[in-house]
């Protein structure tokens, strides 16, 4: 089933529980999902649904993240607590992560089939790694790792 629809369908069957938190985080979703599914009304490139979907998905799970530390840093637990709660919903649509020892694995074998020798070489190797890996990427520590790595 299409990720669209089993947002939709999941959606339905926490209304039905009266599951209000999980209703109102994945309401949520839907909304950014038809946000930008407006915003590309005008634009003329084609995007497949699920990549859309995933994009979406990835850059809410995003700000959750940063949410989450920015309360935590502000003493608001109670607000951090309701961010995470929403991170798990969207977390449960994405596709699973990589973690470090993959992410390094892919860079490595990304820095060989480009040839990058040198942090110069660092968009090269990012655009690579973020069109092979990028659903199952965090990008934002994959860019620390490629840093790190080509050094």
């Amino acid at each position: 089933m299409p990720l669209r629809e089993t947002i939709k369908s999941e959606t339905v069957a926490a209304m039905k529980a009266k599951d209000k938190d999980r209703t109102a985080a994945l309401r949520l979703i839907g909304a950014k999902i038809k946000d930008r599914d407006i915003e590309l009304r005008t634009s003329t490139k084609e995007i497949d649904d699920e990549a859309l979907v995933t994009e979406v998905l990835q850059k809410m799970a995003k700000q959750r993240r940063e949410s989450i530390t920015m309360y935590v840093d502000g003493g608001r637990e109670e607000l951090a607590a309701q961010e995470r709660a929403e991170l798990a919903v969207i977390e449960e649509f994405l596709p699973k992560q990589m973690d470090e020892n993959e992410t390094r694995a892919a860079i490595e074998a990304i820095k060989q089939d480009v040839g990058a020798e040198s942090v110069k070489d660092m968009g090269k190797v990012m655009a690579e790694l973020k069109s092979r890996h990028g659903a199952s990427l965090d990008m934002t520590k994959a860019s620390a790792l490629v840093k790190e790595s080509l050094q």
